[in-house]
């Protein structure tokens, strides 16, 4: 497959970024070891294609992912459109601990990512999870002073529900809501989603291929040790075999499309966003390069009708939930 240069998309006005994202997370040690080298390899792939807008947070690999895209920024930081996080404590491979969304950890996290990324600015600063002990104004207003002092651009928030999202946005706006959206995580689509529309904020879908799942290539016996989707609920035993079932309905569209499974599961997630009228910017996670183009082909698949009602009626055969906390996505808290 000849790799492919993706296309611009408008995410927020003003704020414009490749139409494919790149998951930092999957490259630290959340599935198992990985080498910096090749890590950086991968990286300095996505952008090659046009895959610039790159995804990391403060928790993954306790700092080291933002150590490593630094390498990445070095040399290339104008092609870059930069987003990281903060308010998570702990780590994906080994457990979360806490959640922080206080004014002077929000303030004292921003000047520790910017350290660990050798960056003045960072383009898009998410609030990774709600910390339901402070208000959202508050967590909102420190970020919204880090605009004012030149230290972000944009301010995004991940798994807040629409009346968090409604409440942020009265006290800054908000640029882009990143929560796990695909083919068989569509609780979103409710309420987060039409409210984003609504208020003229895109969307950052994570996990657009179901943690790998969609593709076709995970079962419950290749999972490695430490490998954090164990403690996800719908990859236990009975659930993840159950849930074959969606696997076969993405891979029978990609035979009929002529496209891979996950190309079918990133095309239905463009025709959602034409659905809904938003723009929506999925950012898939890899260790392998060639995986970089056969994500970024994507953008040629189009999905008929037919396909669409296919898929759609994938999400019902869903088994399990997509967090073993139920609060801690944005469906265990709306009402």
């Amino acid at each position: 497959m000849p790799p492919m240069t993706l296309s611009r998309t408008e995410l927020f006005p003003g704020f414009s970024v490749s139409a494919q994202g790149f998951g930092g997370m999957a490259l630290t040690d959340v599935y198992g070891g990985i080498d910096d080298e090749q890590a950086l390899a991968t990286l300095n792939h996505a952008v090659d294609t046009g895959v610039t807008f790159i995804d990391t947070a403060d928790v993954y690999g306790a700092g080291s992912n933002e150590q490593l895209i630094s390498r990445l920024l070095r040399d290339r930081r104008s092609e870059v459109e930069l987003a990281t996080k903060f308010g998570i404590e702990g780590s994906p491979a080994q457990g979360y601990t806490g959640v922080r969304g206080d004014a002077g950890y929000v303030r004292a996290a921003a000047d520790s990512s910017l350290t660990r990324l050798k960056t003045d600015v960072i383009d898009l600063y998410y609030m990774h999870r709600r910390d339901t002990r402070v208000p959202i104004e508050e967590t909102v207003g420190a970020m919204a002073e880090l605009v004012a002092d030149g230290k972000v651009r944009h301010l995004g928030l991940s798994e807040v529900t629409a009346s968090e999202l409604r409440a942020a946005c009265a006290v800054h706006p908000i640029a882009a809501v990143q929560s796990e959206w695909s083919i068989w995580s569509r609780d979103v689509e409710a309420r987060v989603v039409p409210a984003a529309a609504e208020l003229g904020v895109g969307f950052v879908p994570y996990s657009p291929l179901g943690r790998g799942f969609l593709t076709g290539t995970i079962q419950a016996a290749t999972l490695k040790e430490g490998d954090f989707r164990h403690r996800v609920p719908r990859f236990g035993g009975d659930a993840l075999e159950a849930n074959a079932a969606v696997v076969e309905a993405v891979q029978s569209v990609a035979q009929e499309s002529g496209a891979t499974p996950a190309q079918v599961a990133l095309a239905w997630l463009a025709s959602q966003g034409r659905r809904f009228g938003l723009p929506v910017v999925p950012i898939p996670g890899t260790r392998r390069p060639e995986r970089i183009d056969e994500n970024a082909g994507a953008a040629v698949v189009v999905l008929s009708e037919s396909n669409l009602d296919v898929l759609d009626a994938a999400a019902a055969l869903v088994v399990g939930e997509r967090s073993a906390d139920p609060k801690w996505v944005s469906k265990g808290r709306e009402s």
